[in-house]
């Protein structure tokens, strides 16, 4: 091959890596979100079809301590995110929040949960006053970075964190998913983070 041909080849690869990289970041959170699913265990994977859940040991809002034995006996929704998300974590909680309303007396079997991705920022105060604004029982989880990072690894989440240094407004790429998990504390399904509450309520409605 000619010298300009692979000139030519080099300039091509070139252009399309940056053309790439201006899309990317070009894209809101909200498109992110939808991106990153692809990371988690898939849109409505079922049992037995990816391995997500195992050990972790964090505190929630109230400083208590929670651990994966807290998720057995009882259904728990958990979303990983963090409270300076601009719009895909809060609809998702907010979602989470309308479907556990609308199934009635059996939503009460079922524990919201909320594990951050950003601990240096989401502290148990900081998730205190976040937490008022969801479900009631909704258990707000933090801890150190590399507990963090050992709950993350178990439920298969992605994190990329975009910050310039010394700027404390960063943001969080994150994988945006809900996991649900059974009585047995395995995992059952998921929800993407476009999924309506309407529709979350009836897949629940169904698993119950």
């Amino acid at each position: 091959m000619r010298r300009t041909d692979w000139l030519f080849l080099l300039l091509l690869v070139v252009t399309v890596a940056g053309v790439a990289g201006a899309l990317y970041f070009s894209e809101t959170e909200t498109e992110r979100g939808r991106r990153l699913e692809a990371t988690g265990p898939g849109n409505g994977a079922t049992a037995g079809t990816a391995l997500v859940g195992g050990a972790f040991n964090l505190v929630d809002q109230d400083g208590n301590a929670v651990t994966e034995n807290d998720l057995t006996g009882r259904w728990t929704l958990i979303y990983f995110g963090y409270t300076f998300c601009p719009d895909v974590c809060p609809v998702t909680l907010t979602n989470m929040a309308t479907a556990i309303e609308a199934l009635g007396t059996a939503g009460n079997r079922v524990v919201p949960m909320f594990m951050t991705v950003d601990p240096k920022r989401d502290t148990v105060e900081s998730l205190k006053e976040y937490s008022v604004h969801f479900h009631p029982r909704t258990r707000f989880l933090t801890g150190s970075e590399e507990e963090i990072d050992r709950a993350m690894k178990a439920f298969r989440v992605y994190r990329a964190i975009r910050a310039e240094e010394g700027n404390e407004n960063y943001l969080v790429d994150h994988t945006s998913i809900l996991y649900l998990m059974g009585p047995d504390g395995k995992f059952v399904t998921s929800f993407s983070h476009a999924t309506s509450a309407a529709e979350m309520t009836d897949r629940l409605r169904r698993l119950l």
